[in-house]
């Protein structure tokens, strides 16, 4: 198990060539975006994202690029705060929190992954597959092949690999919900998180010093597109009724380019995350809504937890079945709450209170992974 094909260059490849580098395992990485770009706005993570990065030498270039931060405070719907939570540290010395743009964490671990050795190929899909029980054979969409001990799917939610293996695996549903996402100047205020409460629920996050983002999940039913050219202003209007705190904000979201809109939709395989000797991880096969912070997280440690299993591993099924153990039980729960809080907001189940859901995801994910 010295030579393996990281399928997709998002946070959970990234994170995966890291981790197997330093296990001293061959990394090759391929992307289908020939320009390896992210969309510019943020990302929440939690303390045990913070813990992770500690565990691949990254904590002190991960925290530069982004904005720690202790507490998270909850506000109902009419602008009244009622609760602050402070976030379980869970690495002495270090902020609980991070909020960070999705740019400068896509750069932190590029970086690294390419420092490390990963070998890294742009605008390149996996053709064909063939597991023959003693290895995989790789044609490639530009003509080239290459033989493999194991293949990584972090290929996302819509994962070409999950289909190639787990024909029968669920896909992915729409909730009913979805995520407008704008950039602003940070307000010297907003020091941590800011979560407001309802059906229409916002947030503030910081990125850095002079940078924050909000997030605004809506009600869409059927799941509409909306014309590029209208998005801005689809987005003001949205925030109509909010309190004083966002709706200040809404004359700010001018540029069509920098919206950010995205219908939300979740998967949980159930079953095996592997066939022969081809695996999968984060959103191929636990994709969550963001309404717990915790998507980016599962997948960073889904790449640890896998490269210590395949270290310690005498076959790859036996490593890849040691790390859906270990993996399972955590990442469903953060599905599943997480999509409750959601099917709450839009009158799809009951009301879920969004400051114990945090509290209580805090305590899960301490715990180690």
């Amino acid at each position: 198990m010295t030579k393996i094909l990281v399928v997709g260059g998002g946070i959970g490849g990234l994170t995966a060539a890291i981790a197997l580098r330093r296990k001293g395992m061959a990394v090759d990485l391929i992307e289908r975006d020939p320009t390896w770009s992210v969309y510019g706005v943020g990302i929440i993570q939690q303390s045990n994202v913070v813990r992770a990065m500690k565990e691949l030498d990254l904590l002190d270039d991960y925290l530069e690029a982004g904005f720690g931060y202790d507490d998270v405070c909850v506000f109902l719907p009419d602008g009244k705060q009622v609760a602050r939570l402070t976030s379980p540290a869970l690495v002495e010395g270090y902020p609980a929190n991070v909020g960070i743009g999705r740019r400068a964490l896509h750069k932190v671990l590029g970086d690294r992954a390419i420092a490390a050795g990963a070998k890294v190929r742009l605008g390149v899909t996996v053709a064909s597959l063939a597991d023959d029980g003693d290895g995989v054979d790789i044609v490639f969409s530009d003509g080239t092949s290459g033989r493999y001990d194991i293949v990584v799917g972090a290929d996302g939610l819509y994962s070409q690999i999950r289909g190639l293996i787990l024909p029968d695996a669920p896909v992915p549903e729409f909730t009913g919900q979805a995520v407008w996402r704008y950039n602003f100047v940070r307000s010297a205020d907003v020091t941590g998180l800011h979560a407001f409460e309802g059906p229409i629920g916002v947030g503030l996050v910081p990125l850095a010093d002079d940078l924050m983002y909000m997030y605004l999940t809506t009600p869409e039913p059927g799941k509409p597109r909306y014309p590029r050219e209208k998005l801005a202003e689809t987005m003001r209007a949205k925030l109509a009724g909010m309190p004083p705190a966002i709706s200040g904000l809404a004359g700010q979201i001018v540029d069509d380019a920098a919206v950010v809109y995205k219908p939300l939709e979740w998967l949980l395989v159930e079953g095996p995350w592997h066939k022969g000797r081809v695996v999968l991880l984060g959103d191929a096969v636990h994709a969550t809504t963001p309404h717990l912070g915790q998507g980016g997280g599962m997948a960073i440690e889904d790449a640890i937890v896998l490269a210590e299993e395949l270290a310690r591993a005498t076959t790859p099924e036996a490593g890849f079945a040691a790390y859906r153990d270990r993996r399972f039980d955590r990442c469903a729960y953060i599905v599943r709450a997480s999509l409750a809080i959601c099917l709450g907001q839009i009158g799809k189940g009951p009301r879920v209170e969004q400051g114990k859901a945090t509290h209580d995801m805090f305590a899960v994910t301490a715990a180690p992974i």
